[in-house]
């Protein structure tokens, strides 16, 4: 059975970062530990209930589509085995399949995001304005219609409890610099062409993603945290697309609509979720490690 952790406990390493869903510690100047708990966010907003094997399976997509992509754009693992770091009379069942060994890198302050359709904040903006974060999309595009490319819209790195922002690629050259900026743009749309091929290929479309970079003490750039995860992807069954709505998905965007329906101002402290909600979202976090990586979790 996939094992359940809302929040992380390991006496004697140094805690360093609890994010909205993953905790890091230090374990040297090189390395971190950093496992992901079963905590859920929405709306930027960090949920009360957890949901089980949520983790889990998070840490084990990424590292199928970190393996995967890796002749692409380097990544952040180190290939170390968890249980040699956790203090003495933990229990190794519960991190080792959550966790991961990786390199200590300077983060890259943008949130990566490729588009491939338009839907959520991009279907807002191009309502809005015609554009998604300074490009000009054609005119009478509809919900969820594939874009004529997939395109770059970075947004900024809010802190626990507010809420990103899309921005232009001039605010990022503003944010980090053109050359890593632009390298940054380069990866994203690299790494999210070929994962969409392959997605395809298994009956899934993957509308958008989200990708977080860091740079080495040489300043070369990796891919980091998380990747093509059902936290930072909308994941379309092929079956089941529609332009013109809000297609079903696997990821928590089943969360999303469930809190759209509530009187929440989408402000902390959320709402607790029923319990046909928390197995619902695991049961579409675990299809879609199913039909992606071929994983599943005993």
């Amino acid at each position: 059975m996939p094992t359940t952790l809302l929040q992380s406990n390991l006496p004697g390493l140094n805690l360093i970062h609890r994010g909205k869903v993953r905790d890091v510690y230090a374990l040297s100047a090189q390395e971190l530990l950093i496992v992901a708990s079963d905590r859920l966010s929405a709306f930027d907003v960090i949920l009360p209930d957890p949901i089980p094997g949520k983790g889990e399976m998070l840490c084990q997509i990424s590292n199928f589509w970190f393996a995967k992509t890796a002749h692409l754009v380097p990544n952040h693992l180190t290939g170390k085995d968890v249980a040699s770091v956790l203090p003495v009379g933990i229990d190794a069942n519960l991190y080792t399949q959550r966790s991961v060994i990786t390199k200590r890198l300077k983060p890259v302050p943008v949130e990566a995001i490729a588009r491939g359709y338009l839907i959520g904040s991009g279907w807002k903006d191009y309502q809005a304005t015609g554009a998604l974060c300074g490009i000009t999309l054609p005119a009478g595009l509809r919900q969820a219609e594939k874009l004529p490319e997939p395109i770059f819209t970075p947004s900024t790195k809010a802190t626990i409890g507010d809420h990103d922002e899309n921005v232009d690629f001039d605010r990022v050259v503003a944010t980090i610099g053109a050359d890593l900026a632009e390298q940054v743009r380069d990866a994203t749309l690299k790494i999210y062409t070929f994962a969409a091929e392959y997605a395809a290929a298994r009956g899934i479309l993957i509308a958008d993603t989200k990708f977080e970079f860091g740079t080495d003490e040489a300043g070369k750039l990796y891919v980091m945290d998380e990747m093509l995860t059902p936290d930072s992807s909308r994941f379309w069954p092929a079956d089941e697309y529609r332009v013109g709505i809000s297609p079903p998905s696997y990821d928590k965007q089943f969360v999303r609509d469930y809190l759209e329906t509530l009187d929440w101002n989408k402000t902390a402290p959320g709402p607790k979720l029923p319990q046909s909600v928390i197995d619902g979202t695991a049961a579409k976090y675990a299809e879609a490690l199913k039909r992606l990586a071929g994983i599943e979790l005993d």
